[in-house]
């Protein structure tokens, strides 16, 4: 399965944590979105943000202690929904298993709370997101394409929904249509570096490398420090002989952010480089 999890709809930030689970916390920077409470560091009484379907509880886990906390996140959530508090407590607590590792009882979760008939449009479609992206991590590519696409069916033109479902697509080795999603996302939003960095792996997992290339250089010119697309550029520049070029990319993800899978990633394909071909 591709190592790379699309943030869907603009609404969802990923939080890795500890053992490589990951969760996601609802906001939104787009007017036309639903909009949720939220706490962070820099501002940790919650904030009303009007138009929520799923709101947060008074004093929700932070976005970091989801990520350093999984457990502590999930008791406030088992607690907040003892005390009442409906849909949100139960999203919070999906949320919070994905954390500590239990991607697919939050997936179930998230899918139950998505048909459960009380929210609906693009809450929903966030819903079906977040669980697609859950079952891609427990290697569930069947159900993940299943929610990938119920949420398109709310949003057809949505780049972040097609990402997704891409996603999906790669992890069950369906490139061709993984490539018709990331065409028409590029169509919507050229400027999505991330379906750039899917498309070239896709390109050069079926010996496409000119195509990979572009779509690389791409992704890089609006973004040098794109973690991820060095590490593809580098598997590139290996594939192609470039062994200094693809040591360069590797090197310089593990300084951008040293404690990131890319960064392991890099690590592996450093090592490998004198011994054998870079992990594909």
């Amino acid at each position: 399965m591709n190592s790379r999890l699309v943030s869907l709809l603009g609404v969802v930030v990923l939080i890795a944590g500890a053992g490589g689970a990951a969760a996601w916390w609802l906001r939104s920077d787009r007017p036309d979105q639903p909009r949720v409470t939220v706490a962070t560091d820099d501002h940790p009484g919650a904030v009303d943000q009007p138009g929520s379907d799923l709101p947060v509880p008074p004093f929700p886990p932070r976005m970091t202690m989801l990520a350093d906390d999984p457990e502590g996140a999930e008791a406030i959530a088992t607690s907040w929904q003892a005390t009442g508090g409906g849909d949100g407590a139960i999203h919070c607590q999906a949320l919070a298993m994905i954390a500590t590792g239990d991607s697919e009882g939050g997936a179930a979760m998230l899918e139950n709370l998505a048909h459960a008939g009380k929210v609906e449009g693009l809450t929903r479609a966030v819903l079906l997101s977040q669980a697609s992206e859950a079952r891609l991590m427990a290697d569930q590519g069947e159900p993940g394409l299943k929610d990938a696409t119920e949420a398109l069916e709310i949003s057809p033109d949505d780049p972040d929904l097609l990402i997704g479902r891409a996603n999906a697509y790669d992890a069950l080795e369906r490139a061709n249509e993984a490539l018709q999603d990331l065409n028409q996302a590029l169509l919507l939003d050229a400027s999505r570096g991330d379906a750039l960095v899917l498309r070239a792996s896709i390109w050069r997992q079926m010996d496409k490398l000119d195509a990979a290339r572009s779509d690389i250089e791409k992704a890089l010119a609006q973004d040098p420090d794109d973690a991820e697309a060095l590490v593809e550029r580098g598997i590139l520049r290996e594939r192609m002989g470039d062994r200094d070029g693809a040591r360069r990319d590797w090197t310089r993800v593990k300084e951008i952010d040293p404690n990131s899978e890319a960064a392991e990633l890099a690590a592996q394909n450093l090592t490998l480089l004198d011994s054998g071909p870079a992990k594909k």
